[in-house]
């Protein structure tokens, strides 16, 4: 397969229009799903577990599927920021969902982060595979070597971080308690200063549009999010900790 580089260069622009979109409409409204979904009659819920396994598929699925249908050589360099792409989204889809204790799912926004993660999925996968040009160097640059450390100490920070918030509750429980421990201690939202964290590394490495795009997308997503737990448990807890801060230690 050609590199399209003007369909690359429209979904890239297009995540970081969108991100700014989303930005400037979740720091007055919250995505509704998890504790701020709104129950009725009228909307169909899916079970945790599947919603999240079902919307992070397909970021895993269809970049391994441009894989076997490449041909021709590709670079280390290449292989390896797939590899850890795919090894972000294998974690979310094999194991976070199986183990997660979240509240039911509107199916809508399962959906939608379906298709989101699917063309994600294929604009960094498609990006890598025909797209790039890092010659057989690139792996040990500075860039590809600290923009990987970056993303696997994010992953670490935010799996840890999940599973505080896991053993927060027993299973059927749907009760919110404050999370201590990790960097739960300086940061409201732990979990997703991580996931900010990896996808920065991410586009360290990478060093290219689509990737920035993405992380740009994900920090306009999640800093909204973050702001809005930690309204929450401000407003929840009045023993809540006043020093932490929503997303990011000692800053915001």
């Amino acid at each position: 397969m050609l590199c399209h580089k003007f369909l690359v260069q429209c979904l890239s622009w297009g995540l970081i229009l969108a991100g700014a979109m989303h930005f400037a409409s979740l720091l007055r409204f919250h995505a509704s799903y998890g504790r701020y979904v709104g129950f009725s009659t009228s909307v169909w819920m899916v079970p945790a577990r599947l919603a999240w396994f079902l919307q992070e598929l397909p970021a895993l699925l269809v970049p391994l599927l441009l894989f076997l249908t490449s041909s021709g050589p590709h670079g280390t360099g290449s292989y390896l920021l797939l590899c850890t792409f795919c090894i972000h989204y294998f974690q979310r889809t094999f194991i976070y969902s199986l183990l997660t204790r979240g509240q039911p799912y509107p199916f809508g926004i399962m959906v939608t982060a379906m298709f989101f993660c699917s063309v994600n999925g294929f604009l960094q996968a498609h990006y890598l595979m025909h797209c790039a040009a890092y010659d057989q160097t690139y792996p040990s640059t500075t860039c590809m070597v600290t923009g990987l450390m970056i993303f696997y100490l994010g992953m670490a920070i935010n799996i840890h971080s999940d599973n505080i918030l896991r053993n927060l509750r027993k299973p059927g429980e749907i009760i919110y308690r404050i999370p201590r421990g990790g960097l739960f201690e300086y940061v409201s939202a732990a979990n997703y200063f991580g996931e900010t964290v990896e996808w920065l590394g991410y586009a360290i490495a990478t060093w290219s549009l689509p990737a920035f795009s993405f992380a740009f997308f994900s920090i306009c997503f999640i800093g909204p999010r973050a702001y809005h737990h930690h309204r929450f448990y401000l407003e929840k807890f009045k023993d809540y900790p006043r020093s932490r801060k929503p997303l990011i230690p000692f800053i915001f």
